[in-house]
């Protein structure tokens, strides 16, 4: 065989690429700034790819793909990076990705997470939710913010509930307790309910995925603990919508209740490709639970939220819409992002158009000139 599994992840790492794709009928496959780009060489064979998976993948994880048909960990590539690998059967192959965590942990500046959040990690108590599809930063934005916390604050016990532990967080000045679903606790739920035994200040919970562990960090972040956790959605209203969709339709009442008063954010974000240079660019909407907002939960009115988050900015709010705006205005992303990733796609366009026909009044005023 022509590739050799550390050859490959060492590419991975001095592209800084995102992911390495292994599957069968294709060469390796980087993803670099969103970009699918094939290694040259030959398309790999079912005793390649499985030659590749093993040399990164233990026996009992192995194992666990002839059972169930995939399974995830962590995996250190030495000191220079460490990786979230996926191995699944596909057509009765076995398939892998391997997704680059980033060694160094990024400030919430660096990543370009508005100032607001910061005092989030002050909040004796209570619910923030990180949303976004697959691959838009989620995991990378809480640990800096938990970095944050682990930096500033010695008043936190902070326990992370991961599936697989992504970013490794020593002790500063809080400690730091991190469990791994799958091997150190059987699944999220069970993990947040051993977690209130533990003397937490501070609970991330890796994925929201069930009814189960919903109601779990709706409990912890009642009892007295800030709590984080991630969902794939896009947006509050639709965010705070999945959380009490998941409810049996007698419980969704209450749940709403609950919500309206643990909420404290619902931080939803985007990554997309640069136009100004190579990489890409994170895009922002903060929603704060002001007592309107509140309202608006409780009352199943969450389509009146976004209107309320436009008016929100001394709270420090902010649309997605108007973020994408500012980053279009800044040269940074193009016109087809801002319309396509838009969640008011008519009035996005009519602000288009006026600030293009803005810029043509500027040049030909100057062309008189």
């Amino acid at each position: 065989m022509s590739y050799s599994m550390s050859d490959l992840l060492q590419l991975v790492v001095q592209e800084g690429a995102a992911d390495l794709h292994i599957r069968v009928g294709v060469p390796p496959v980087i993803r670099l700034h969103g970009i699918l780009h094939k290694v040259e060489g030959p398309p790999l064979r079912p005793e390649d790819t499985e030659e590749l998976m093993r040399t990164i993948t233990s026996e009992e994880n192995v194992q666990r793909v002839r059972e169930r048909g995939g399974a995830d960990y962590g995996f250190a590539f030495g000191e220079l990076a460490r990786f979230r690998v996926s191995v699944f059967k596909e057509r009765g192959n076995f398939g892998v990705v391997a997704r680059q965590i980033p060694t160094k942990l990024l400030t919430l500046e660096e990543l370009g997470i508005p100032a607001s959040v910061h005092d989030l990690l002050y909040k004796p108590r209570g619910l923030v939710l990180v949303t976004g599809p697959t691959g838009s930063g989620k995991t990378t934005s809480l640990a800096s913010m938990i970095n944050v916390i682990n930096e500033e604050r010695d008043d936190a016990h902070i326990i992370t509930i991961e599936d697989p532990i992504e970013y490794f967080h020593k002790h500063k000045k809080a400690i730091v307790t991190q469990r791994e679903v799958n091997v150190d606790v059987p699944n999220f739920a069970e993990a947040l309910r051993r977690a209130l035994r533990q003397d937490p200040d501070v609970i991330l919970v890796g994925e929201l995925r069930d009814l189960e562990t919903m109601d779990a960090a709706i409990t912890a972040a009642e009892t007295g603990h800030l709590v984080f956790g991630t969902l794939h959605t896009t947006g509050a209203a639709k965010t705070i919508d999945r959380m009490v969709n998941a409810f049996p339709v007698t419980q969704q009442e209450q749940i709403r209740i609950q919500m309206s008063t643990v909420l404290q954010a619902v931080i939803s974000q985007l990554l997309l490709p640069r136009c100004d240079k190579p990489g890409r660019v994170a895009i922002f909407e903060i929603m704060i639970n002001t007592p309107s907002i509140a309202a608006l939960i409780r009352d199943n009115k969450t389509f009146r939220i976004g209107s309320d988050i436009q008016t929100g900015a001394k709270h420090g709010m902010v649309t997605l819409d108007s973020f994408l705006l500012e980053k279009y205005l800044a040269g940074m992303i193009s016109q087809e992002e801002v319309i396509t990733k838009s969640q008011d796609p008519t009035t996005i366009l009519q602000k288009l158009q006026e600030i293009e026909a803005g810029r043509s009044i500027r040049e030909a005023d100057g062309g008189q000139r």
